[in-house]
C-alpha cells in the first residue's frame, strides 16, 4: 500500500507551509507556468505583487487552509495571467505556485487580462492543500 498521511498531519503539513507565506508575497505571472516552483521563470512577465498579511492563512481543515484577505494591487506588467508564485517575508525565498484565473484555478481573481497600470487586481479566493499522500 502507498505511504499516506491521515488528515492531523495533513493539516499540520499544510499550516507549516503556510506559515511560511506570513507577511511574504504573492506575485502574478504570464505565460508558462515552470515545471515546478524550484525551477527559474523563463520569459514570463510579472503582473503584480500583492502582500499577505500574517497570519497569511488561517488553520488547516482536512489538509486544506483557506487564504486571509490579500492585498490589491495595480498591474506592474500587461498580459494574462496563467500562474502564481508565493514567497516568504524576504520575499526572495519561493514557497510554492499554482495556477491562476477566473475560474477552475488555485488561485481566483476578478479579471485574466489586465494591462500595466489600469485597474485593480483582486485575489477573490485562494487555498493551499496538502497532498495526502
Amino acid at each position: 500500500m502507498p505511504l499516506s498521511l491521515a488528515f492531523t498531519a495533513c493539516n499540520r503539513a499544510a499550516d507549516a507551509v503556510c506559515a511560511r507565506c506570513n507577511n511574504g508575497r504573492l506575485r502574478l505571472y504570464s505565460g508558462v507556468m515552470p515545471a515546478t516552483a524550484n525551477v527559474a521563470l523563463a520569459g514570463n512577465t510579472q503582473l503584480s505583487e500583492h502582500a499577505f498579511a500574517s497570519p497569511a492563512f488561517a488553520a488547516a481543515v482536512n489538509g486544506m487552509a483557506t487564504a486571509n484577505a490579500i492585498g490589491t494591487s495595480v498591474p506592474t506588467g500587461s498580459g494574462t495571467a496563467t500562474f502564481f508564485r508565493t514567497f516568504e517575508a524576504d520575499q526572495t525565498t519561493v514557497v510554492y505556485q499554482g495556477t491562476a484565473g477566473t475560474v477552475g484555478t488555485d488561485l481566483l481573481l476578478n479579471g485574466a487580462t489586465f494591462v500595466q497600470g489600469q485597474g485593480t487586481i483582486k485575489i477573490t479566493s485562494h487555498t493551499y492543500t496538502q497532498p495526502p499522500v
